[in-house]
């Protein structure tokens, strides 16, 4: 039989000189054939428990929300029939006083859930970020971060990182807690005004204080988030925080 020499086809010929892209070192973790499994599973449950806890803060939003609607359907009717006497503003303050209690309670859930979410969301760049450390060379297909520090996150909300600024400041009234927080200050002024009313009959008086009791509520309400928001910040761990810019 004829020796015959094998020649390899283009495809089998080893191209010199072209780019190969590093995958996990040996003996890293990622090079476990089971790895992309057990983090594709944990990344599923993330997404499911960030889905709850949003559930759960629009949930008691929209709650705290139908309870004070009713109650004021419930004042108005009460102040058709009894007036403005002392007997129907006693009432109402122990309405809105249950109001405002309910409102405070939902402001503090709504903060705990969205520490939940940030802690949430630097768990996932955490995974994005050994996806990339298994096939290097996907950030161009990806829109989210691979950084779980601070900055990574915020990214990810499209928020600044100065707390203090007044781009976060005006942020933080597009959420859901920023929004609890400027009812809950509209309804210690209202209740400051008809407890002002019932205490001294004046009615510019009552409407003063209880413009003062909203101001005052609404600032004290911003810094409790900011130290809230800062202090969740710094109690996150970063493990791949974001490079520093090129050329720094």
């Amino acid at each position: 039989m004829d020796e015959r020499s094998f020649v390899p086809s283009p495809a089998e010929r080893p191209v010199g000189g072209a780019p190969t892209l590093a995958g996990p070192a040996a003996g890293s973790p990622l090079a476990d054939p089971r790895a992309l499994s057990i983090l594709t599973t944990e990344h599923w449950s993330l997404l499911t428990a960030r889905s709850l806890v949003y559930n759960e803060a629009f949930a008691r939003a929209g709650m705290f929300l139908s309870f004070l609607a009713a109650s004021l359907v419930a004042i108005g009717l009460m102040s058709a029939a009894m007036g403005f006497s002392p007997e129907f503003l006693s009432v109402a303050i122990l309405i809105l006083g249950l109001d405002l209690f309910i409102g405070l309670a939902t402001a503090g859930r709504v903060s705990t859930a969205t520490a939940e979410d940030i802690r949430m969301l630097q768990g996932m760049n955490q995974l994005r970020h050994a996806y990339h450390e298994t096939v290097p060379g996907l950030e161009r297909y990806f829109i989210t971060g691979q950084y779980d520090d601070v900055a990574g996150v915020f990214q990810l909300y499209q928020a600044d990182v100065d707390l203090h600024s007044r781009g976060s400041i005006l942020h933080g009234f597009t959420t859901v807690v920023g929004m609890v927080a400027v009812i809950d200050a509209a309804l210690t002024g209202v209740l400051a005004a008809v407890v002002a009313l019932l205490a001294t009959g004046a009615g510019a008086a009552s409407v003063i204080a209880g413009l003062v009791a909203s101001g005052v509520a609404l600032l004290i309400g911003i810094a409790s988030l900011i130290r809230s928001t800062e202090a969740m910040a710094e109690g996150l761990r970063a493990e791949f925080p974001t490079p520093p810019p090129a050329g720094s």
